[in-house]
């Protein structure tokens, strides 16, 4: 497979982290099994297949939005396709869409349906050239910021840039108070601007924390892990990554080909 990261234009850049294109010429018959992971962000995915892509048995579209994500999901795709996404950060879908992110929770929609006809998997599939995809993503994503441009709230900013500046690891009783805000309102807020709980978010930041550090062999045994990302033991930090990637931290490592990050390739059942 071919990978190729495009970094967005500056005045997306507190949008989108970066474009990713995945290009495999695999054999009609063959299939790849994807693992969708929780990162704690939206994105968007365009897909030209010979054939269709799967999600959970629901049938994916050619362009499609996909909101947070509360736990893996496995995408079986056919083995030749060629594939662009955009790799959102937390706040994209309400700042850029107008959307209550928590109405993508753990699902997906046709982006056509949603831009009303403009027909964005038209001009995608009228030419192969990657860069060129990028930029019609980044017209519609800067049309839409035009439109609807909506802000995160000052105090859901804040609550947002310490959970991840923390690595999930900030109290969330400390959190509330800094902000001077009820458990109940930080929580709708965080709902509909990011699409998940300050908690749970926090739990992604945190997960994801341990992984890069299991990406980047800088432990001597998984206690060591569980140990530097705060977890209680070993077996909660087991569970934990159990619950977002569907592996244990032994059979991701031993099973996995991660070619788009939080977005690899199971290659052994």
């Amino acid at each position: 497979m071919k990978y190729h990261q495009i970094q967005p234009p500056p005045h997306l850049q507190d949008y989108v982290r970066y474009y990713w294109a995945l290009e495999s010429s695999g054999e009609p018959d063959e299939q790849i099994h994807f693992v969708t992971i929780a990162d704690g962000s939206p994105g968007i995915v365009f897909q030209q297949l010979e054939g269709a892509s799967f999600q959970e048995g629901r049938q994916l579209s050619p362009v499609y939005m996909y909101g947070q994500s509360t736990r893996y999901t496995r995408i079986i795709s056919p083995a030749s396709f060629s594939t662009i996404g955009v790799y959102f950060y937390p706040h994209a879908l309400k700042s850029i869409f107008g959307l209550d992110s928590n109405e993508l929770t753990d699902d997906c929609l046709d982006l056509d349906l949603l831009l009303n006809g403009k027909r964005l998997m038209e001009r995608l599939e009228s030419t192969s050239d990657v860069e060129v995809k990028a930029n019609i993503l980044s017209e519609c994503l800067w049309e839409q910021i035009c439109r609807n441009d909506h802000t995160l709230q000052a105090a859901t900013r804040y609550a947002l840039q310490r959970i991840i500046q923390s690595q999930g690891n900030v109290s969330m009783k400390d959190l509330r108070q800094e902000l001077q805000v009820s458990e109940r309102t930080l929580e709708r807020r965080f709902q509909e601007g990011i699409g998940l709980s300050p908690m749970l978010f926090g739990r992604i930041c945190r997960f994801q924390a341990s992984l890069n550090q299991l990406r980047a062999q800088s432990y001597d045994k998984l206690s060591d892990i569980a140990f530097e990302q705060e977890y209680a033991d070993q077996s909660h930090f087991i569970r934990n990554f159990k619950e977002f990637t569907g592996l244990t931290p032994f059979q991701f490592r031993k099973s996995i080909q991660e070619t788009v990050e939080n977005f690899p390739v199971l290659v052994q059942s």
